[in-house]
């Protein structure tokens, strides 16, 4: 059995946005000259942790700030994980705690969850569109008009009549020019290690945990065991079952819960592919120039591929030349993924 899965995504996106900062985040694509979308490996491993904590009903884990005060100024400092795997988004999604001045050892642990970005199948399948929106109360005769002069001071309402004569302006709409949405077909991709999945090292050179999690974990039933990474120490079976579940459940069905009122989507998943070969899973689902027309391209879901397991939705016919569509494709890939989770040999690795 592989020590690595890859599962790859492709979704559909329709006038949303992934982001909220500064509106849609995108990059440059030299060859086809677009502006193509994209949600970081972040974004979308935040989307995949957050989902995983609703299913198991818990809390994800707290996260310490620290702030400096120096001479009445207050400063940002250091900010720290649990460093806890007890708390299934730590334990999935790593940690990382440096402590100022160097004093204490630095405690990490790399995500067995490698995770990149959303983005487009190809640049001619995914785009930006701009728009303009506005905010409009116009009709509503209730509402409340403030106008400050230079000094901060509120002028009366005959004080502002007189300054809007001869004026086309409302003081009830407000304008917001260029803003940015997405659409097209986006694609996802996850490898996860399981020899790390359930295992945490024990390595005192590089370690993960401190004396005291690694004592709590052992009363709590975590078994000492050993992987190629040298000691480490195991999830109860019990709790790897729970977890594997539903962190299968999770990959399959995040979404990014971020984007707007103003601009949801479903970002309903089209297919997933499920490999132990990324060379493979790459030509699972892919793109192809059009041979009549080389400013198209076409989305092709490979189903005939060996070693690879493809699984479509009934949606992605709307959109794709396909024939393998089922209404439970989704369902499927979940108990793909629990079976290769539940069943690795976690404690019989060397």
């Amino acid at each position: 059995m592989s020590n690595t899965i890859y599962i790859r995504t492709l979704k559909r996106a329709e006038h949303t946005v992934f982001c909220v900062s500064e509106g849609q985040k995108y990059y440059y694509d030299p060859q086809f000259n677009r502006r193509i979308p994209f949600s970081s490996g972040q974004q979308v491993k935040r989307s995949i942790l957050d989902s995983l904590s609703d299913l198991l009903n818990l809390s994800p884990s707290p996260t310490t700030f620290l702030f400096d005060v120096t001479k009445n100024v207050l400063k940002e400092g250091e900010v720290y994980g649990t460093c806890d795997p007890t708390y299934p988004d730590q334990l999935f999604g790593g940690w990382m705690k440096a402590a100022k001045g160097g004093k204490d050892r630095t405690l990490k642990r790399r995500s067995p969850l490698s995770i990149s970005a959303m983005r487009g199948l190809h640049p001619l399948l995914a785009g930006i569109e701009n728009d303009n929106a506005s905010f409009d109360r116009s009709d509503r005769p209730n509402n409340v008009v403030i106008v400050r002069d230079e000094k901060g001071n509120q002028l009366s309402e005959e004080e502002i009549v007189a300054f809007l004569e001869g004026k086309d302006r409302s003081l009830s709409r407000k304008w917001i020019p260029n803003q940015s949405t997405a659409s097209g077909l986006f694609v996802s991709d996850i490898a996860v290690d399981l020899r790390r999945l359930f295992c945490v090292s024990l390595n005192s050179f590089e370690p993960e945990m401190s004396e005291e999690t690694i004592e709590k974990l052992k009363l709590e039933g975590w078994i000492e065991s050993k992987n190629v990474f040298g000691n480490c120490l195991l999830a109860p079976k019990e709790l790897r079952k729970e977890w594997a579940k539903a962190l299968a459940k999770a990959i399959i069905n995040w979404k990014i819960t971020s984007n707007q009122s103003r601009t949801f989507s479903l970002m309903d998943t089209l297919a997933i592919s499920i490999s132990d070969n990324a060379n493979l899973i790459a030509g699972s689902i892919r793109a192809k120039l059009s041979e009549e027309d080389s400013a198209k391209a076409q989305p092709i879901i490979d189903e005939s591929l060996n070693h690879v397991e493809t699984y479509i939705t009934l949606q992605a016919g709307g959109y794709i030349q396909t024939k393998g569509e089922t209404v439970d494709a989704l369902e499927r890939a979940e108990q793909t993924l629990i079976d290769r989770f539940i069943n690795f040999e976690y404690d019989n690795q060397i």
